[in-house]
């Protein structure tokens, strides 16, 4: 890991937004600029790109480094019931990412309503076209973009780590600006999920027969806290990952042509339309329900009441959890 003054104002960053107050009933938001993806209060937005980073969750790939860093961070079930996450980096720029894997079909249409970067380690070469074709600028570790290297610490294919800094510098013209809002952020009074849901200490998730995320409230932290199964998900330096808010989409996953080298078909999660979500923020939950037109449309959230989701300043993790062969529990 590189040891710049770049790292301490990462780590400064950090200090900030974890330090953050909940937005409770009685407590105003601040007025003025605020970060696209968290709604976290800004002095003012940079004009730089949203870098959307393909991070590996297998056993292999375990600690992750950079992964709680990210503004937010998609998770999704690839080939064999495993998951990968899509990191989308904005606010902050750890100084280092990984392990860095390669796209996989629904990787254009999570990132593409944030008109930025796109990094990843390699790939079907149809996926890689439908990223560019969905208005992404793609930064591939096997092309020999800028910013990327192998560690001598673990063996391939899980040690292609990045360089965030470095890939945001490579944006051309075309992908400078920074992202637009991608939900919506309670300001000048609680979430939705506290306002209107019901009291949610646990999500004990089911992506795949081998990928049981779970969450657990910790109101001395103020945010949800991961887990793989029942081992606490941990950075490479040993700290928690967690998020203000998990919102779950339940969608339809569908096997394509593509075969891994094992043989597994790879399954593509289908990312438009409509569909049930839940919404979790500071240790509560409520029902909502996802909608997303087409592949450059942002995903929607809206209650029962017909109005739009409110999250959690902060953080955030999308869990992907298939309609076939998921499950979500709520504690």
């Amino acid at each position: 890991m590189l040891v710049t003054a770049g790292v301490v104002a990462w780590q400064a960053a950090e200090r900030h937004l974890y330090a953050l107050p909940f937005f409770g009933p009685a407590t105003a938001a601040p007025s003025g600029p605020a970060w696209p993806l968290t709604g976290v209060p800004a002095d003012a937005v940079p004009d730089r790109p949203a870098l959307a980073v393909k991070i590996e969750n297998s056993v292999a790939a375990r600690p992750q480094t950079g992964l709680d860093g990210a503004d937010v961070v998609w998770e999704q079930v690839v080939e064999g019931g495993i998951t990968r996450f899509v990191a989308v980096y904005h606010s902050a720029l750890p100084p280092d990412v990984g392990p860095v894997r390669s796209i996989r079909p629904m990787d254009p249409a999570i990132a593409a309503p944030l008109g930025g970067l796109l990094a990843f380690s390699g790939g079907v070469p149809s996926y890689i076209t439908a990223a560019r074709d969905a208005g992404l600028q793609v930064l591939s570790q096997d092309t020999g973009a800028d910013g990327f290297s192998r560690t001598s610490t673990r063996s391939a294919p899980h040690n292609v780590y990045a360089v965030p800094q470095t890939l945001v510098d490579q944006a051309d013209a075309a992908h400078r600006a920074a992202p637009g809002v991608q939900f919506h952020h309670a300001a000048g009074g609680p979430p939705t999920a506290v306002a209107t849901g019901r009291p949610a200490t646990s999500l004990d998730l089911t992506l795949s027969g081998v990928s049981h995320p779970r969450w657990a409230w910790s109101a001395a932290d103020g945010r949800w806290l991961r887990s793989e199964g029942s081992a606490p998900a941990v950075e490479a330096d040993g700290r928690r990952m967690g998020a203000a808010n998990v919102v779950v989409l339940r969608v339809d996953v569908v096997a394509t042509e593509a075969r891994d080298p094992a043989g597994n078909p790879v399954p593509e999660t289908i990312l438009t339309g409509t569909g049930r979500a839940l919404v979790a923020s500071g240790g509560h939950a409520v029902e909502a329900t996802w909608s997303k037109p087409g592949t450059g449309d942002r995903v929607s959230l809206t209650g029962a009441d017909g109005d739009p989701v409110t999250l959690a300043p902060g953080t955030t993790w999308i869990e992907l959890v298939p309609n076939g062969g998921g499950a979500v529990v709520t504690g």
